[in-house]
């Protein structure tokens, strides 16, 4: 019997799990299988269609017409397209309380465990008002599944400052706690350049919130031509490809992160803001008296690193440049 035979017990912690599908119909059918097969059969299906062109909806309504009532709900039938983050933003509206929230991506594969070890994480967590955020590794494969390796390693106990220079939390591996969710709904749209799974981990430490990293792959993720974020597996390609992108896209995109975080510093810790505050004055200082205060800065913050030594160099460098 699949978890999608059965009815959540009464006992169970929910989860909401929100999909935005947009011309998935090549891999989507897949996924929604691995949803079925789920060891934690407490969940629903929250989906949006964001412009698909393509069989997704039809697959999505033939997928529902097989659940029982309730278990697979389509959140909106407009055809406008929201993007990535603004299309999660709107499923998220859409978790009713007490629920947890699991961000699902239309070409992955999940493990029947996946949901299972996420909720066990986060169950200290669920009825506090303290924000908390799960994310795991995952197995990296080719567009047919064929394995290429695991994503890279997760720091145990990453903090506010480590989550400014990089994301971590792969937003198909993400599971948010009640708190988590109405501190990410309050924010919400992101910074332009930053997705909905980097911007929960930025506001869930800075916030003070627990941040549980899995060091288990839950999840075949694809590696294909469309997807919109990759995940190379060797720090090598990683530090390369942040080279050949170049310091621009980067900077600006930390520049807009931390004026966004600033503008919810009510949601935010007395020492996150503090940080935040020094940052943004010395990225504001042009020339050589710039360069030197952020590099006097770096020295202050040593916690806030990338997880190689290759791209530490590089962030330094970019960072010190401005």
């Amino acid at each position: 019997m699949t978890s999608s035979d059965r009815l959540p017990t009464r006992d169970a912690m929910p989860v909401c799990i929100l999909l935005s599908i947009h011309n998935g119909a090549t891999f989507l059918d897949a996924q929604l299988q691995s949803l079925g097969q789920q060891t934690h059969a407490a969940w629903r299906l929250v989906w949006r269609d964001d412009g698909s062109t393509d069989d997704s909806v039809r697959i999505m309504q033939r997928f529902a017409g097989n659940l029982p009532a309730g278990r697979c709900v389509q959140v909106s039938r407009s055809v406008e397209r929201l993007g990535i983050a603004g299309s999660f933003g709107m499923l998220l509206d859409h978790v009713p309380d007490g629920h947890l929230a699991a961000f699902c991506d239309q070409d992955d594969v999940w493990f029947p465990d996946k949901l299972e070890r996420a909720v066990q994480a986060l169950s200290p967590f669920h009825r506090t008002d303290k924000p908390a955020l799960y994310c795991s590794r995952q197995m990296l494969t080719d567009s047919a599944l064929a394995r290429l390796g695991l994503s890279p390693a997760l720091p145990p106990e990453p903090v506010f400052s480590m989550a400014l220079t990089q994301n971590i939390a792969t937003g198909c591996t993400v599971m948010l706690s009640p708190a988590a969710i109405r501190l990410v709904r309050a924010t919400m749209p992101p910074p332009a350049g930053t997705l909905h799974d980097w911007w929960s981990y930025l506001l869930v430490s800075g916030a003070g919130g627990h941040v549980v990293t899995d060091s288990q792959a839950t999840l075949y993720y694809r590696q294909h031509q469309s997807n919109a974020v990759g995940a190379p597996a060797h720090f090598a390609t990683r530090a390369l490809a942040a080279l050949r992108r170049g310091p621009a896209l980067f900077m600006s995109t930390f520049r807009a992160n931390v004026t966004q975080l600033l503008r919810h510093a009510d949601l935010l810790t007395e020492p996150a803001v503090t940080r935040l505050a020094k940052l943004r004055e010395a990225l504001d200082i042009p020339g050589p008296a710039g360069c030197l205060a952020r590099c006097r800065l770096l020295q202050r913050m040593p916690e806030m690193r990338r997880s190689t030594r290759a791209e530490q160099m590089i962030f330094r460098l970019w960072f010190v440049l401005g």
